[in-house]
């Protein structure tokens, strides 16, 4: 007899179970005889988003398979966890990544005061990513100590990781990514969470040291994305803690918890990183992904002219690059009709046989305005909720990706199940 999640995908409790800490029990269900994964409770969202798509075949396919069943695949990729509703890189929300049949979740890397490693997306984003500020002796820890909004003056607040041990890291709380540039106060700074968010579940979010990941990761028996961020402190911390040593430790870890080198994709933004690894830890580097972020950090970068693209894919394949991982506006373009398509740089990556990772996906709102960052080059195509598949589709069956990264997985868990992507 088949499972069918129609009930439980629209049941509330579900990812709510998560964040109370029981997901292990619901990922622990009986697998289909033709399919030994662990099953997916994907919540409303998947089928929301397709009912808002325009006719075609493309919903007619996805709502062909509405009634599941779902299951976990390493092509959901779940980006900090799930923060559209949970506070970053806490269990809550690597625990509902899981739920929502993420098969590799990111823990993104930084470092304490006393070297230790822990989860945060950046290393000096403690003021929005957690309540930092409402703890005074934490709070005056910080590099730049809270100061509020002034007249044509922004509030001004920078707390690190490593303005703290990773004791007193430990003793924060997640809340969701957010600052208010013109508060006149701790409170008003600290309460901002955009609209189309929510803090419902943004009240008990666990810190995570890296250690703490990878034991939490082995158990919910997901794979490994972790990110080197770049340090926001000036290298070698005080004096002797050089960026090769960060990098080492980072993959000692692993090591260490006897993990598999195929169930590690380290990531980097900077190519010094990945090249290390390819060269130390090749095991563990020739899985290694280069997030490319030349759109920003490269003058005259044009994703439609290859010639601008320093180094070559070709010659980052040559370095023994595998992997690349851009922003998805850098995959896509419009035709003269006015159609989604490749752009010239993931031509590009596939010829040179990269194998293409990107992110992210449920990261701008309701897509009622273009989609902002993430679909900036294909806004005039964008103009409601359920475009996300249209883009999901170009992005799996024309450029090829290998995985997306998703700030609400079962979105992608749910395109990867009907079109058979494990």
């Amino acid at each position: 007899m088949k499972h069918v999640l129609v009930r439980s995908a629209f049941a509330a409790g579900t990812l709510l179970g998560a964040a109370c800490g029981f997901a292990a029990d619901a990922l622990a269900q009986d697998s289909l005889p033709q399919d030994n994964r662990p099953q997916a409770q994907l919540g409303p969202r998947p089928f929301y988003l397709v009912n808002d798509m325009d006719e075609g075949e493309l919903k007619d396919a996805l709502k062909a398979c509405e009634t599941g069943p779902f299951y976990r695949t390493a092509f959901s990729i779940g980006h900090r966890g799930a923060p559209m509703q949970f506070p970053e890189h806490t269990r809550q929300s690597y625990q509902a990544a899981a739920v929502m049949g993420a098969g590799i979740i990111e823990c993104d890397v930084a470092f304490t005061k006393d070297r230790e490693l822990v989860c945060r997306h950046s290393q000096c984003d403690l003021a929005t990513t957690t309540d930092i500020l409402a703890h005074d002796d934490l709070a005056a820890k910080c590099t730049t100590p809270f100061s509020p909004a002034s007249g044509d003056k922004k509030a001004e607040v920078k707390c690190c990781t490593s303005d703290l041990t990773l004791a007193e890291f430990k003793s924060l709380k997640g809340k969701m990514d957010a600052g208010n540039p013109d508060a006149t106060s701790v409170a008003e700074f600290m309460d901002a969470t955009p609209s189309w968010r929510t803090d419902l579940y943004a009240t008990n979010g666990e810190l995570m040291s890296h250690k703490e990941s990878i034991a939490l990761f082995k158990d919910l028996g997901v794979k490994f994305t972790p990110e080197l961020k770049a340090p926001s402190v000036e290298m070698p911390f005080e004096g002797d803690y050089t960026q090769d040593d960060y990098a080492q430790q980072m993959i000692d870890e692993y090591e260490e918890a006897g993990v598999d080198p195929s169930d590690v994709y380290p990531q980097s933004f900077q190519l010094r990183d990945i090249l290390y690894w390819i060269k130390n830890d090749p095991e563990f580097g020739k899985q290694g992904v280069f997030l490319d972020d030349r759109d920003e950090t490269l003058e005259g970068f044009d994703a439609n002219n290859p010639e601008t693209f320093e180094p070559s894919m070709q010659e980052l394949a040559d370095e023994g690059v595998k992997i690349i991982a851009p922003p998805s506006h850098m995959l896509l373009t419009l035709d003269e009709a006015g159609e989604i398509v490749p752009s010239a740089y993931a031509k590009a990556a596939k010829e040179a046989g990269l194998q293409i990772i990107t992110w992210s996906l449920e990261r701008s709102g309701t897509l009622t305005d273009g989609g902002g960052y993430y679909y900036q080059s294909v806004k005039d195509a964008i103009s409601h909720p359920g475009d996300e598949y249209e883009v999901i589709d170009v992005l799996a069956k024309d450029v090829g990706v290998i995985g997306m990264f998703s700030d609400w997985p079962a979105t992608v868990t749910y395109y990867a199940n009907c079109m058979d992507l494990k």
